[in-house]
């Protein structure tokens, strides 16, 4: 399966195993909630392994040292509404002082386009790295819409996180922004008719609040 350079799957086997999971249609909403928190840590645990670091001064109870604390500004956590909320939840327990955006997004039935109808993000976004997180990547109309419009705002440091991402997806969404990377646990082959991955596992969305 070829992929954009840009999009990173993540073969840790925690992630692994929980992605197995999450595509059983046997997990109750309850187990997919707390699985897709605990999938948001561990993707953003790797999709934040490259912010900058600088030495401060401190005192431990021995002695006193330099060590390192992150550069600046903190992240942006910018879920994609509203089964993005669920992913958010794990990379905030993992950077508790980063601020949170929100985009809102429906898929229209018919085009299968996104549909903006909702923007709320820190107006300081330029000066902050910005996450964006959505359980699915499958066509990529909104993750493409999302970053479009954080980018119009002033974001330029945008990573997408992902559970589960397809080829068509994948592409799609290198070939308008080659320059966010994408950090995912599985990259699927097909779409079906209705736009939705196959093998997939389902509507993330439905699952996570226990609305199907």
């Amino acid at each position: 399966m070829s992929l954009p350079k840009s999009v990173h799957v993540v073969s840790h086997p925690l992630v692994q195993h929980k992605l197995t999971k999450m595509r059983d249609r046997q997990t109750s909403s309850t187990n997919f909630r707390r699985l897709l928190r605990e999938m948001g840590l561990l993707l953003g645990y790797d999709a934040t392994r490259d912010l900058p670091l600088v030495e401060t001064g401190i005192e431990t109870p021995i002695a006193a040292m330099k060590a390192p604390l992150l550069d600046g500004k903190k992240l942006v956590v910018v879920p994609i509404l509203r089964a993005g909320l669920g992913l958010a939840e794990g990379i905030i327990d993992l950077v508790p002082l980063a601020r949170m955006g929100h985009v809102g997004l429906y898929r229209d039935p018919r085009t299968l386009q996104a549909v903006e109808y909702y923007f709320k993000i820190p107006q300081d976004i330029s000066d902050r790295d910005v996450i964006v997180c959505d359980p699915m990547l499958a066509t990529a109309h909104s993750a493409i819409a999302a970053v479009d419009r954080l980018k119009e705002s002033g974001a330029k440091r945008i990573k997408f996180i992902c559970v589960l991402g397809s080829v068509q997806g994948a592409n799609a969404f290198a070939e308008v922004h080659p320059d966010v990377p994408v950090f995912t646990a599985a990259v699927d082959a097909e779409l079906n008719d209705h736009g939705y991955i196959v093998p997939g596992l389902g509507d993330a969305g439905d699952r996570l609040f226990g609305t199907k």
